[in-house]
């Protein structure tokens, strides 16, 4: 019998590890691509940014688009109110979410399976289908051009997919935990808060990442929901900028986006330890 080459094995090895990270390199500048778009032509002039063929580089670097882009609306007022509304639904999803799936992970109620399943199901609904019957429950309820529409849905549960995630944590955590907090006379909420809760951290700092960057960005509701041009959060101002000019300027369009992108970017490089962490550990039992 021949024996194997180890040579010929580790070159193999070699050449797929080669594939595999050239792969992943063509991925990630096609992902990274389109903010490498957005931020050179926040230095381009609306003539340049439409050019045909279109340019990567600038041929001029205007930096005051982003001067005169911030001038075009009040984006400190748009800015206040993004991140009041950010900072509420981030930690009332955090915590609602927990809280729900604390009751889903540990209380065996009579129904509860049914329950849960139903509310995996709301997952498979497009956001379309609820948003007539919604709309008219806040505008009956004399909500419309408030931001209680934003608010309420973190205050109660903060969405499925936020509870699952909670909900597998807790089940891989020992059920002791909760019976030595109840010998010491903790009740069950003193048990979420003061034991459970800070176990969680890894998912609860995922959980919070996650709903940061959705109310950043969120365009959806706001322009749905409000009406007062001074309760705009920042994502309504860039469309605002872009009907209040008459004309598209599409570089000063850009340079306030580049702007409102770096405090998410941040954010996210500073805590994607724990978001990758929780994502991974969401499939654990359950």
């Amino acid at each position: 019998m021949k024996k194997k080459n180890p040579m010929s094995k580790s070159a193999a090895h070699r050449l797929e590890m080669t594939i595999i990270y050239i792969v992943l390199i063509l991925c990630a500048i096609v992902c990274i691509f389109p903010f490498l778009w957005m931020l050179t032509t926040a230095f381009k002039s609306t003539a340049e940014a439409y050019q045909f063929p279109p340019t990567l580089i600038p041929k001029r670097w205007l930096f005051k688009n982003f001067a005169n882009g911030l001038k075009q609306a009040d984006f400190g007022l748009f800015t206040r109110n993004t991140v009041f509304l950010v900072l509420f639904n981030t930690v009332a999803t955090v915590f609602s979410s927990a809280f729900v799936a604390y009751g889903f992970a540990r209380f065996q109620a009579k129904g509860s399976k049914f329950w849960y399943t139903c509310l995996m199901a709301t997952l498979m609904l497009p956001a379309q289908v609820t948003l007539i019957p919604q709309y008219l429950l806040y505008f009956k309820a004399h909500m419309v051009d408030t931001y209680w529409p934003l608010m309420i849905p973190s205050l109660l549960g903060g969405g499925a997919y936020n509870i699952f995630l909670f909900r597998q944590f807790f089940l891989s955590l020992p059920k002791e935990l909760d019976e030595a907090a109840m010998i010491d006379g903790a009740s069950s909420f003193q048990t979420f808060t003061h034991i459970m809760l800070p176990a969680v951290k890894p998912v609860s700092m995922c959980v919070g990442v996650m709903s940061l960057v959705y109310n950043w960005n969120d365009f959806y509701q706001p322009l749905i929901y409000l009406n007062s041009t001074k309760k705009f959060t920042v994502a309504i101002g860039i469309q605002f900028l872009n009907s209040s000019m008459g004309t598209t300027k599409i570089g000063q369009m850009m340079a306030v986006a580049v702007v409102m992108t770096i405090p998410v970017l941040i954010i996210f490089f500073l805590c994607q330890k724990y978001f990758v962490e929780g994502i991974k550990m969401q499939g654990i039992k359950g």
